[in-house]
Order: C-alpha cells, then sequence, then structure tokens
C-alpha cells in the first residue's frame, strides 16, 4: 500500500462459497465498535459504473456467449479503475479501514491461472485498474470448489457455471500467490468455524492497526 495513505486497505479473496462477505462482515461490526471508521467494498462493483459493469458481467445467460478473457479482464479493471479513485483512496486518505471483497489476486486467479491470458497481460491491467494501489494484508479464505459449490449451488452466474478443472485451476492460483508473498497474505482454512475465522484475522491485523 502506498504511503501516502493514511488507513489500511484489507482484501479478502477466494473461490466460490469461501465465506468472504460474512468475514467481512463481522469484521466491519467488530472494528466499528472499537470507533474506527470502516469501509466495506467489492468487486466488481461499489460505484454505480462498476456495478452497471457487475450487471452486464453477470447478467450473461446460458444462451449467450461469455465475455472473452480479455473482455472480462478489461471489465473488471474498468470497475476496479472507478473503484479506487471514487472509494478506496478517499477512505484511505481519511485513515478508514477499507474490506474489500476481491482485489487483483482475483483477477490473476481468474483470468491467468483460469482463463491462460499471459501473467504479463494481467499485471499491466491490474496496474491500470488498481492504479498502483497494493492491500496491506490479502487474506486467502481457502476452500476447495466442491466444497463452496456444496455451500453455494452451482449455476448462479457464468463463473459459477465454468467446469471444476477451472475452478481448481484458480483455487491454485491463490495458494501460488500466496506462497509467493507469504508477508502480505494470511491463507486460513475456510472450514472453521466464523467466529474462530474472524478471530484470527483480527490477530493479523491489531499490528497493522497500531494497536
Amino acid at each position: 500500500m502506498s504511503a501516502q495513505h493514511r488507513g489500511l486497505f484489507v482484501t479478502l479473496e477466494g473461490g466460490e462459497g469461501a465465506g468472504k462477505s460474512t468475514q467481512i462482515a463481522a469484521l466491519a461490526r467488530m472494528l466499528q465498535r472499537e470507533g474506527r471508521e470502516v469501509i466495506t467494498c467489492r468487486e466488481p462493483g461499489g460505484t454505480p459504473v462498476g456495478e452497471r459493469l457487475r450487471e452486464a458481467l453477470f447478467a450473461t445467460t446460458d444462451d449467450e456467449a461469455p465475455p472473452t478473457p480479455e473482455a472480462e479482464l478489461l471489465i473488471f479493471n474498468a470497475a476496479r479503475a472507478q473503484l479506487v479513485q471514487e472509494v478506496i483512496s478517499p477512505a484511505l486518505d481519511r485513515g478508514a479501514v477499507v474490506l474489500c471483497d476481491r482485489f487483483t489476486a482475483s483477477t490473476v486467479a481468474y483470468q491467468h491461472f483460469g482463463r491462460g491470458l499471459p501473467r504479463d497481460l494481467v499485471d499491466a491491467a491490474n496496474a491500470i485498474g488498481s492504479r498502483g494501489l497494493q492491500p496491506a494484508l490479502t487474506i486467502l479464505l481457502q476452500l476447495a470448489p466442491e466444497q463452496g459449490f456444496a455451500r453455494t449451488g452451482k449455476g448462479r452466474d457464468y463463473l459459477e457455471r465454468a467446469g471444476l478443472e477451472f475452478h481448481q485451476d484458480v483455487a491454485r492460483g491463490f495458494l501460488e500467490q500466496a506462497a509467493a508473498d507469504p508477508g502480505r497474505w494470511l491463507v486460513l482454512d475456510a472450514t472453521k468455524p466464523e467466529m474462530q475465522l474472524t478471530h484470527a484475522i483480527l490477530e493479523r491485523l491489531r499490528p497493522l492497526l497500531g494497536d
């Protein structure tokens, strides 16, 4: 994260059904009780432009051609650029804690490891969309794709309808990113009880919050 920001940027990553939104809500409640300003957001989305782009992506039906990998890459990063400019950077400048459901690590996992786009192309697009912003901490809620689909039900959108092999490649992509940068990632077993996961995340967050 750029030193010019006073706040703390934390992202949560993982496959379908891993429990990212549940953990974001729990963390936000606990931190807000301590008097901290907490901003929560999701990708793609979080702004009027981003939500319209999200709808365009995920409204794709079975009888329509899905977005190409290149289109996915650009749409996700278009929504990201708007979110960083409109929501995340201003909140960090105020000193807020920003909890974001997915960020650039998801794009690497899905569009590089899953779709097979070249890593340098994905990284270049991410650099534009993120405006160079990196999270201080990325939390990976690790869950086998089969378990995630058992939780959510497979087939709600075109990404969730992708084959099991695709989602296994995505899961591998998250783990490889975490292994390459262990100081900035916290990998947790998403099958553990929700409160156990929340407390493990808070324990890792405390030094970053200055507690």
